[in-house]
């Protein structure tokens, strides 16, 4: 299968997607972003989820309009660039908001301060005792 044939195939199932669903592709565009950045937002947990996911994200929008741009050049139905970079924005918007508060959604890490307040073992045990 050639890229082209991919590329094209790519625009078929997009406008498929845009028939079923009755969305704009500008709306399309949106939910795919968003999804995409949750879902792997979800099964990555760990340290620089966040980021994962953005660029996640990223690549996403980037090889999607690739594919179309590439599909445009093979039908010869070019668009210009300001369309692609509006289909990029609409992907990237809703990720990129919840990239900059991410830090405030976590719930915060437990301080070696407050480690220190809680006593265990032998401390325990005698506090325990005196009280």
């Amino acid at each position: 299968m050639t890229l082209i044939e991919i590329a094209s195939l790519f625009g078929e199932r997009k406008a498929s997607l845009v028939e079923l669903s009755g969305l704009d592709k500008d709306a399309l565009h949106i939910y795919f972003g968003l999804a995409l950045f949750l879902l792997i937002r979800v099964f990555w947990r760990w340290r620089g989820g966040w980021v994962v996911a953005w660029l996640t994200v990223l690549v996403m929008a980037f090889g999607g309009e690739w594919l179309d741009m590439t599909r445009e050049m093979g039908d010869a139905t070019i668009q210009p660039d300001a369309a692609h970079w509006h289909d990029i924005w609409n992907t990237m918007f809703w990720p990129t908001v919840l990239l900059l508060i991410g830090r405030w959604l976590q719930p915060r890490a437990k301080s070696s301060a407050g480690a220190s307040d809680e006593m265990s073992g032998e401390d325990a045990e005698r506090r325990f005792e005196q009280a």
